[in-house]
């Protein structure tokens, strides 16, 4: 569904992507993982037809990009890491809008809004103001956008991006629920989010592909200590040495909203503990949550003892979008 041969694309001086090459079959769901300039969005601006290549080629659904963007647009729906949302439209506005925008027939515009309206999980909230929206919300709008159309593939840059934990894991299950159905080709420097979404990931860094793995083992592999995510209102110099005393913590690393306790063991044993040490420091806990591997730590097992590649790469290329609201 997605083939790349040779992809490279340079800014300046400055090689943003090299020689990439790879495929994704109708209805796999695959992660693009890499850290902050690694490349991906530049390579999901390349296969949606906003940013030209300066080598290699790549076809989407069948449609080369170069000589067919139109073609090809039109097989893609694509979620941006900022979607661009009208703020002063409803939810249910905004979606017709781009159901026109993407040609969709009259008659069926109506049922096009509703279906995307109900997969995405936006049905309390389609009379709302999309500028009254919680992020999460609106994240939801974005990947309804790009449903509109029904396009068999799905590029999606960051869809859980800024979401809370509840939030990320209701995107989670709908980007999950594709599989098999649509293409999917997303992207994260969160190694625990594609390891629990996608099916394979291709990792990038500068510009490069640089391994292509099972997300499950890599995140099994590369784990390193478990850490644990705190939150909670209250005192927060006492709640964090409380937290340190606790037997098993190793480290307890300050955050805006609490901590990242890091473990020498079994999370399960040492939540109640640290459960304990915040209410009995004064804290009233709001969350705990467990944190997989970073993208930096896999990095760093992957690319121990071997050079690093020649030149930067900046991820995202310069701006041109034009206000656009749908691909």
């Amino acid at each position: 569904m997605i083939e790349v041969t040779g992809l490279g694309r340079r800014f300046g001086a400055v090689d943003a992507l090299r020689d990439l090459s790879f495929a994704v079959a109708p209805g796999e769901i695959v992660g693009f993982l890499g850290p902050n300039g690694a490349g991906k969005t530049t390579a999901m601006r390349i296969l949606t037809c906003t940013l030209p290549p300066s080598a290699g080629r790549a076809t989407v659904a069948g449609h080369d990009i170069a000589t067919e963007a139109l073609a090809v647009r039109r097989a893609i729906g694509f979620m941006p890491e900022n979607v661009p949302l009208y703020a002063d439209c409803t939810v249910d506005e905004l979606l017709r809008l781009v159901a026109r925008l993407k040609e969709v027939p009259g008659r069926a515009e109506a049922a096009a809004v509703d279906g995307v309206v109900r997969r995405a999980g936006l049905d309390e909230v389609r009379g709302r103001l999309v500028g009254h929206l919680s992020k999460g919300y609106r994240q939801r709008v974005g990947l309804a956008q790009a449903l509109i159309g029904d396009p068999p593939v799905l590029i999606l840059d960051e869809p859980s991006g800024g979401l809370d934990p509840q939030q990320i894991v209701g995107m989670r299950e709908l980007i999950r629920g594709f599989a098999g159905e649509k293409t999917v080709l997303l992207s994260s420097h969160i190694l625990n989010e594609v390891s629990l979404t996608c099916g394979r990931v291709l990792i990038l860094d500068r510009g490069r592909l640089v391994g292509e793995a099972d997300p499950h083992g890599l995140a099994a592999r590369h784990a390193g200590r478990p850490r644990v995510a705190v939150a909670w209102d209250g005192p927060r110099e006492a709640v964090r040495a409380a937290l340190a005393a606790v037997p098993g913590v190793l480290a307890v690393a300050p955050e805006e909203s609490g901590a990242e306790v890091t473990l020498g063991g079994d999370p399960e044993a040492v939540r109640p503990e640290l459960a304990a040490a915040v209410i009995g420091a004064g804290g009233r806990l709001q969350r705990m949550e467990d944190r997989g591997a970073t993208l930096e730590e896999l990095f760093l097992s992957l690319t121990a003892g071997r050079g690093a590649p020649e030149a930067p790469a900046a991820d995202a290329a310069p701006a041109d979008d034009g206000g656009e609201v749908a691909s």
